[in-house]
């Protein structure tokens, strides 16, 4: 059963209800059934932003909110596709002493998921942490800087 309620949630959309209870303990049976999701990386340490999360959005389902303190190599979201992507959260919107010609449009973001523990030992990867503290439950890489995660991936495949 373990994983099994994230997909129940995408299945009924939020709408089924799902109920568990511990009947006892079984053998060791396999791995932990993972989904295919890349992971969304930060590569920048600093508090994320409205204006950048509003354009990550649209490249896959996010786990945190704006003004979240984000550092370099922790998972803040996942990606329909099947490959990991280096993305920058803390970036800004341009500046300039210029007036547009249309008026700035609010800025609505989704919903981000909210990982438990479950669900993120069923979202996590070979090479990510599921991060566990008192007040925040994060997935980071194994590897934080994006040099030595191209410096493991070559090691592993020589």
């Amino acid at each position: 059963m373990l994983g099994y309620r994230n997909d129940f949630v995408v299945d009924t959309r939020g709408e089924g209800l799902i109920y568990t209870r511990v009947i006892g303990f079984k053998p060791y049976v396999g791995a932990i059934k993972k989904t295919s999701a890349g992971a969304m990386i930060s590569m920048a340490t600093g508090k994320a932003l409205g204006f950048s999360l509003f354009n990550l959005q649209n490249r896959g389902s996010l786990y945190i909110e704006a003004t979240t303190e984000v550092y370099e190599g922790m998972v803040i979201g996942n990606t329909a596709k099947g490959e990991d992507m280096t993305v920058n959260p803390i970036k800004g919107k341009q500046l300039s002493n210029m007036r547009a010609s249309g008026s700035d449009e609010a800025i609505h973001l989704t919903a981000p998921i909210k990982l438990t523990l479950e669900s993120g030992m069923s979202i996590m990867g070979d090479d990510e942490y599921l991060e566990i503290t008192p007040r925040h439950i994060r997935l980071r890489k194994q590897y934080l800087t994006e040099t030595d995660r191209v410096r493991a991936m070559r090691k592993k495949s020589a």
